[in-house]
């Protein structure tokens, strides 16, 4: 059964004037504009089912902002290209999506991402983290999460808000984090100044990170 989540699971990793939306499951009732129906025609059922809910969801958060629904094509990088005005975030896992909107004028870029709250599979660690990230993640109490998986995720929500503003492909291994067990994490990217400060958190067995990029000075 697909249920709708309260605005404050999402909600509580961002700022309150970032729109999110949220569901546990399929949205049955979501429907493609014609133009994202032919971009996502020939891929697999379930991939369509995915782009259809992320969308549906996509266009509920902007119209909290005013938005009138406009089709949600990929543009590089597979990222939506979001109307102007508007900077967003789309992530999804097997039985959860959301999306986070804002104006750019409050920030100028969003990353989202969620994550199965169970370990990585053997070996992805050492391919996204240095020795010194390491070490930090070892260093973190035992038994509370995953925490190798809270590292992942907040480089993918780091990575999501900032290729949008650089268009540049940069490598998990090259961006820092560093994650604190108070729901928090800091990162630093090399092709972007203004990172600072994310958020994690869990729910429903779902691992939640985000991150808002400020407007630079």
């Amino acid at each position: 059964m697909t249920t709708t989540a309260p605005a404050g699971v999402l909600g509580s990793l961002l700022p309150p004037y970032v729109h999110c939306a949220e569901a546990f499951g399929p949205l049955d009732a979501g429907r493609l504009h014609p133009s994202e129906a032919a971009y996502i025609r020939d891929r697999s059922p379930r991939r369509r089912q995915q782009f259809t809910t992320a969308r549906t969801l996509a266009r509920r958060a902007l119209a909290e902002l005013g938005h009138p629904p406009v089709p949600l094509l990929p543009g590089p990088g597979g990222a939506p290209q979001w109307p102007s005005g508007a900077a967003g975030s789309i992530t999804h896992t097997r039985g959860y999506t959301a999306c986070a909107v804002t104006s750019t004028g409050r920030h100028v870029s969003l990353g989202i991402d969620a994550e199965p709250v169970r370990p990585l599979p053997h070996g992805v660690l050492d391919l996204v983290s240095s020795q010194d990230e390491r070490r930090g993640l070892a260093a973190l109490p035992v038994g509370e999460v995953p925490w190798d998986a809270v590292f992942f995720s907040a480089k993918e929500a780091v990575y999501k808000a900032v290729h949008p503003l650089t268009r540049r492909w940069t490598a998990l291994a090259a961006i820092t984090v560093a994650v604190h067990p108070d729901g928090t994490f800091t990162a630093r990217h090399p092709h972007h100044d203004n990172v600072g400060t994310g958020q994690w958190g869990v729910h429903r067995d779902i691992l939640m990170t985000a991150l808002a990029l400020p407007p630079t000075a």
